[in-house]
């Protein structure tokens, strides 16, 4: 019934949105006696803030067309080289980059947002990289005939979209697949796989979330695993492809990470609503293309969520050593050769201080030489892969790691 009810809600506020984004055109239309006359800025201003919060969202697109290479633009092309059931490998290559280019495979969260949010991340290796990016589906668009999709087919299609790629490729996991792609280099190095990465960065990814707990682990602990399972786990309604299939919906999560920084969130509104009413449209224009993305969400499937919960946050398999992978236990001592690079942002309110860095002490057998920790100062958990920070601060450190383990 919950999703049921959310879809009316998302219908009623569609249709309020499109009122309210042609009242605000009325409003600005030089057409209109009443614009003469005072307030229009306020009134149009503050429609137009209320039809972007309530517009319907879909799946956005990357839209990286050209890159900059030594002041000359080079034409990215995107393509779609893998496809499975529950995500495919997208890979963007442009035309001046070297066929001995290192190969990275970047791994998007599945957590509620498309792998789009990583754009910023995508657009600076680029340059430099053959880059391939994990493009998981919404849950709610995948057939149950599909069946199950669950950590163990998670560390599964990582495997296979190294394979793909190649023997030679590196990996960079963005927050919540730090832990799935580190268990799947053990696993690799374990069985002496010839694909398994060179070198595998984790940026503000949960691998010990025993380690300056945040209100996120807080929320993941303080209740069963039952709980979970019965107050956010719903079915996806009949208008969808994966009509009945058990999912957690993306709208839950983005609710639940608003209400974790409202105040910010709400200041974010009201200085987009001040910047149009000052005539700064390149401003509010910042804004809206942030919350344009971030609230752009999907739905994963509830198997995956539960199992992610419990080995995560609840149990802590992977730290203890007790992570398993279809009846096998991953062993972390297995990682001999692949480099690791932890990465923490000292703001990060997501994954916090040590929670990454744990990586780097669970491969006791891996050289020094092939370890290495970045805490990037005054960055959030956003801004370590996104923004200034990411570009001029985290980037230049990431390329370097790759360029010394190529």
């Amino acid at each position: 019934m919950l999703y049921h009810a959310y879809e009316l809600q998302r219908a009623f506020l569609s249709s309020a949105s499109a009122i309210a984004t042609m009242s605000a055109n009325m409003l600005n239309s030089p057409l209109n006696p009443m614009t003469y006359f005072g307030g229009e800025p306020v009134m149009s201003s503050a429609l137009e803030v209320f039809a972007h919060a309530s517009a319907p969202r879909g799946k956005p697109v990357f839209g990286i067309d050209t890159v900059d290479i030594d002041g000359k633009p080079s034409a990215v092309h995107e393509e779609i080289v893998v496809e499975k059931a529950f995500g495919q490998l997208v890979r963007f290559r442009h035309e001046l980059l070297p066929d001995d280019a290192p190969r990275l495979l970047i791994v998007a969260p599945m957590s509620g947002h498309y792998a789009t949010l990583l754009r910023g991340t995508v657009e600076r290796m680029v340059p430099g990289h053959e880059v391939y990016i994990t493009d998981w589906y919404d849950a709610r668009d995948v057939p149950l005939c599909e069946g199950r999709f669950d950590l163990d087919d998670y560390i599964d299609y990582l495997v296979g979209f190294l394979e793909h790629i190649g023997p030679g490729a590196h990996m960079l996991a963005v927050c919540q697949p730090s832990v799935p792609c580190f268990a799947a280099a053990a696993l690799m190095s374990a069985d002496k796989h010839p694909c398994r990465p060179r070198s595998l960065t984790m940026m503000g990814g949960p691998i010990d979330t025993r380690e300056a707990p945040t209100a996120v682990n807080t929320m993941a602990t303080k209740r069963p695993l039952a709980w979970f399972e019965h107050n956010v786990i719903a079915k996806v309604p009949f208008q969808y492809k994966g009509s009945g299939r058990k999912v957690y919906p993306g709208f839950m999560q983005l609710n639940g990470f608003m209400s974790m920084n409202l105040g910010n969130h709400m200041i974010s509104h009201w200085e987009m609503y001040k910047h149009l009413v000052a005539g700064d449209g390149e401003s509010a224009d910042a804004a809206k293309e942030f919350y344009e993305e971030y609230r752009s969400v999907c739905d994963m499937t509830a198997e995956f969520y539960l199992q992610t919960v419990a080995n995560v946050f609840q149990t802590h398999s992977l730290p203890k050593g007790e992570f398993m992978h279809r009846g096998k236990r991953i062993d972390p001592g297995a990682i001999t050769d692949i480099a690791l690079l932890a990465i923490e942002g000292e703001r990060d309110d997501i994954s916090g201080l040590g929670q990454t860095r744990a990586a780097l002490t669970l491969a006791p057998k891996l050289p020094k030489a092939k370890k290495q920790y970045l805490m990037a100062e005054s960055v959030g958990h956003y801004g370590i892969f996104n923004g200034s920070k990411w570009r001029d601060r985290i980037a230049p450190v990431v390329e370097q790691w790759i360029l010394t383990h190529n």
